[in-house]
């Protein structure tokens, strides 16, 4: 039999004659090709059995076919990759080079300015202002700022508004109107969001960005004018006139609301004209800006409870770019009023990087959200379409806002306080707003709550960074939540039978539902896992469940607020289940990210900078992490009959108070201040405590197993400190104690554990162990402590979120002192990986 391989539809024969396959032979491999790219076998003697026109064919020809159609379909999907990464590269060049060119125009005109200046200041003093030689930037801050007479309103006065206010704009996303400076930690590149920028020396606070995005103009510019869609803090936008152009454009003169971010602040509204074009070159230009000081025309009249801020020239350049998709620069530039709020608040109001990321990456992200989304499959986790988890996600981030902001014209009043009013509770029994929570669900029980309460406060804080102590909220729901609370939140709302007994959770369970592509922002379900007492609990399940949103968990992102915004959700969970939500949300008032070094409390950073850069960095952390404020508001939402509200007000008041105090508790525990003491949660990392311990833990390895456990070459505790610390395997030590706890783990085993430094003592030994393996370590924990060591046979393990971890083998052994007392007891889990 000769071999055969295939090539384009032909077979090659070992003599060098080419056979071609026949069109209806081709067709049939495809088909089956389509079915099951890689036959078994069987599979493929089946097909030349059923197909009688590849009888004359031998089996091993056509696995040599499939062979190469599917090198033929690996090669072409990574040709298609390739050329969609150049594609993207091609447009990432254009845009730098035409950021560096208008670099270039702002370094020349500075130049000529600065020569100008210093001709006309050496032998004179200027008695008046020369606006002749003012810079750009400032000559744009007068233009900016207007001092004129009332501009006309009407329609051929709208037209020249708008038309003046897309100079302006395209002045500032192509132009040298604003000096940008590059927004810090943000880098270009091919897996980048884009280039992102911040102004310097402007009036009011502005940010533009520059992006690629794969969708087409038209559909890019639907998207970022539906700005609720995926601006969370907007409320509302509402078009009140649409007026054509003459030019095929459109004028819309708009009426839109701000949530207030704290319940230290007012909301803010703005009255905007938004002008719509099509540029020569095919562009698509939709920009903004406030309308005041006009006359003979429509206006909107100060609104209770809003500031009115101000939008000065913004919006969006969307071009076509090559191949397909759009290159967008975004501009957004506001004065939101700083004045309004205390002077604590300012600095978020006056911060160009928290309005970057808050709203013009925001638009970035959204946009290459729904582009992944067209291109990938409709359908991700738990059956669910990423449309249905996105407005799940809108669902609780706006439901936590309105609860934050209490307006009126939503339903809520303000309750009297009980003498203290530090937490403020607000009651509403609008129809609109229980409409959700009045109706059966799938367990068949009808909910029967008439009145929604919330109760919310704001604190700031000090020294401990918002997505560190996020991290600690979310993993670690115990330390500040009340079993019986959420018990009660549940049954309010029925997810849970009536009657259904209060007690205590066995543990949470964090089940991952979706992510956005940067992981920035996470929607999961919480699983609180109920403790049965009696025989009912048996039959009645009492588990509960939590759909959650948490956002800003990166301590490397500057600007970037910390969410986590839970609420209760009924078995069922469907797409438009009635939700109360509730959480903290953490707002960083320093926005340098220069001001805090968040690592410091949370790995061995400081440790493994060894020699005296690692002692000045120590150092430079404890300066810098004074700086560090912010301000947390807490929000939580309960739903009760009339006749309880008072009760549960009182409850409720009661509740957040002792989430404030178990909040200051954490916070203080996580301050690097207290960390670097010795009355703090554990000894400074990097201190001679921490390289004695790995020196005690690799010297009793050897001792009691007879080989090295760190490569040869590790000499000096320093250095074994930072060897261990980046072992492959999980080590991790624990207390000799009756109930033993986590005291110590390298790199991988907080992987692994899904957890911190900070929080691993928090974990106990046989909390990680599943029912066999607590059997096994307690038939073997004799052998430890007299033989010094054990082998433990591979099984399953959890980390401290519930997720399984499976591992090959580990190892358990005593690790002695230097006077050869039993210190702790070391365990390291090989080839570990998650379930």
């Amino acid at each position: 039999m000769m071999a055969m391989s295939c090539k384009d539809g032909k077979a090659v024969l070992d003599n060098g004659k080419y056979v071609r396959y026949t069109p209806e032979q081709v067709e049939a491999l495809e088909r089956l090709y389509h079915e099951c790219p890689k036959p078994s076998s069987v599979r493929r003697q089946q097909l030349i059995r059923e197909c009688p026109i590849l009888s004359n064919i031998e089996p091993k020809q056509i696995k040599v076919w499939f062979q190469n159609r599917r090198c033929r379909e690996k090669q072409r999907k990574e040709a298609s990759r390739l050329q969609a990464v150049n594609r993207k590269l091609t447009a990432m060049n254009k845009l730098l080079m035409e950021e560096n060119d208008r670099l270039q125009k702002q370094v020349s005109q500075l130049v000529y300015e600065n020569s100008y200046f210093r001709q006309h200041t050496q032998n004179t003093t200027l008695p008046t202002k020369d606006t002749s030689c003012e810079s750009v930037v400032t000559s744009g801050q007068h233009h900016l700022t207007p001092q004129h007479p009332p501009r006309d309103a009407s329609p051929a006065g709208l037209l020249s508004i708008a038309e003046e206010t897309l100079t302006e704009f395209l002045s500032k996303a192509t132009g040298t109107a604003v000096e940008w400076v590059q927004m810090p930690g943000m880098k270009p590149g091919p897996d980048s969001i884009g280039i992102v920028a911040i102004s310097h020396g402007c009036t009011g606070v502005a940010a533009r960005a520059c992006g690629l995005v794969g969708l087409e103009p038209t559909r890019v510019a639907e998207i970022l004018k539906d700005r609720p869609s995926w601006f969370r803090d907007c409320r509302a936008v509402d078009v009140l006139n649409v007026l054509p152009t003459t030019n095929g454009g459109t004028i819309e003169l708009l009426y839109m609301q701000l949530y207030a971010p704290t319940t230290l602040a007012p909301a803010r509204d703005f009255w905007l004209l938004r002008y719509t074009s099509v540029m020569e070159d095919g562009s698509l230009v939709v920009c903004e800006r406030s309308l005041s000081n006009t006359q003979n025309g429509p206006s909107m009249p100060q609104v209770q409870n809003f500031v009115r801020a101000e939008m000065l020239p913004s919006g969006y350049l969307i071009r076509p770019c090559e191949g397909g998709g759009s290159i967008i620069h975004i501009v957004d530039h506001m004065n939101l009023e700083p004045w309004s709020v205390p002077e604590v608040l300012r600095p978020l109001y006056e911060s160009s990087t928290v309005l970057a990321q808050k709203t013009t990456m925001a638009a970035l992200r959204q946009l290459r959200q729904i582009a992944q989304e067209v291109s990938q499959s409709n359908v991700t986790n738990w059956g669910r379409r990423p449309a249905a988890l996105r407005a799940l996600s809108q669902r609780l981030s706006r439901g936590f806002n309105e609860a934050l902001n209490g307006f009126s014209d939503e339903g809520w009043s303000m309750m009297g306080n009980d003498g203290v009013d530090d937490v403020t509770v607000l009651v509403n029994t609008s129809p609109e707003k229980l409409m959700g929570l009045n109706q059966t669900f799938a367990n068949g029980f009808p909910a029967m709550s008439n009145v929604v309460l919330c109760a919310k406060a704001s604190m700031l804080l000090q020294n401990v960074p918002p997505a560190i102590l996020l991290r600690f909220l979310r993993e670690h729901r115990s330390e500040w939540a009340d079993n019986n609370i959420d018990a009660y939140s549940a049954a309010a709302v029925k997810v849970g039978p009536p009657g259904a007994r209060v007690g205590s959770f066995g543990g949470q369970v964090i089940l991952p539902l979706a992510h956005t592509i940067e992981h920035e922002e996470l929607l999961e379900v919480i699983k609180l896992e109920g403790v049965g007492h009696c025989p009912e609990d048996a039959i009645i399940p009492r588990d509960m469940f939590l759909l959650q949103l948490c956002c800003g968990m990166d301590e490397n992102a500057v600007g970037t607020c910390a969410e986590l915004i839970f609420a209760p959700i009924d078995s069922s969970f469907a797409d438009d289940a009635p939700l109360l939500p509730s959480g903290f949300r953490i707002i960083p008032l320093d926005s340098g990210k220069e001001a805090s070094s968040p690592n410091r409390t949370l790995d061995l950073a400081s440790a493994l900078e060894i020699g005296p850069a690692g002692n000045k960095a120590s150092n430079d952390s404890a300066v810098n992490s004074g700086c560090t404020r912010s301000v947390m508001t807490i929000a939580f939402e309960f739903a009760c009959e009339s006749h309880m509200q008072e009760n549960v007000a009182s409850m409720a008041r009661q509740y957040v108070r002792s989430i404030i105090s178990s909040v200051q508790r954490v916070a203080l525990a996580l301050s690097p201040s207290h960390l670097s003491s010795h009355g703090g949660l554990r000894p400074p990392l990097g201190t001679p405590e921490a390289n004695t311990l790995a020196r005690w833990i690799c010297q009793s390895y050897r001792g009691y197993l007879g080989v090295e456990l760190l490569k040869s070459g590790s000499e000096g505790s320093e250095t074994i400190l930072k060897t261990l610390w980046n072992h492959s395997d999980s080590i991790m030590c624990c207390s000799l104690k009756a109930l033993p706890v986590f005291t110590f783990a390298n790199q991988a085993g907080l992987d692994m554990l899904e957890t911190t430094l900070v929080a691993l003592q928090d974990i106990t030994l046989e909390k990680i162990f599943d029912e066999h393996g607590r059997k096994t370590l307690c038939s073997e924990f004799p052998q430890i402590m007299q033989q010094g060591f054990a082998c433990l046979q591979g099984g399953i393990c959890l980390s401290s979120m519930g997720r399984p971890v499976s591992y090959e083998r580990a190892v358990a052994w005593k690790v002695l002192n230097d006077e050869e007392n039993a210190h702790c007891i070391c365990f390291m889990f090989m080839n570990w990986s998650f379930v």
